[in-house]
């Protein structure tokens, strides 16, 4: 919260809007996320801080970390891995303005971006491997080989 709002239990004028943009400004600050602040009960045009998606799968070999990253390029990302926590990091830079044109709208976020998963107990983090294509970065995390399940035959007599 931004500070302390006086409370005025006799105000003959009740705005349900006001109550509504407070609402959404408490999850905004909630959830990390600025909000885009409205005038004279228009949007405002904003640009705001951005985080890539993801998609974690597993199979019996890998985890796999698929993060949507368009019109990012493969040089403005980074991957790391250190005290067990995989950090993929980067940078979308916004558009140059053309002169002669006009922006109605902007809503793609642009800017830094950091995303940290904390590797699980049955990952090798020194065999990390990462491939960029159509926007898309896959990274691999192959399981350890003492996770893996091994199976042993059990003589009878």
């Amino acid at each position: 919260m931004t500070g302390l709002t006086r409370w005025e239990p006799f105000k003959t004028t009740w705005d349900p809007f006001k109550q509504i943009e407070d609402i959404e400004q408490r999850l905004a600050s909630m959830l990390g996320r600025p909000l885009a602040v409205r005038e004279g009960g228009k949007e405002a045009m904003t640009v705001a801080e951005w985080s890539p998606l993801v998609d974690i799968t597993e199979d019996e070999k890998e985890y796999l970390i698929k993060a949507e990253l368009p019109e990012v390029k493969k040089e403005d990302v980074k991957l790391t891995v250190q005290d067990e926590v995989l950090s993929i990091s980067g940078e979308r830079k916004y558009e140059k303005e053309e002169k002669g044109k006009k922006y109605h709208r902007v809503e793609r976020a642009y800017g830094s971006f950091v995303r940290s998963f904390t590797l699980p107990e049955d990952a090798d983090g020194t065999k990390v491997a990462a491939e960029f294509k159509d926007g898309v970065l896959k990274v691999h995390l192959p399981k350890s080989e003492k996770a893996k399940p091994k199976s042993i035959e059990v003589k009878v007599n």
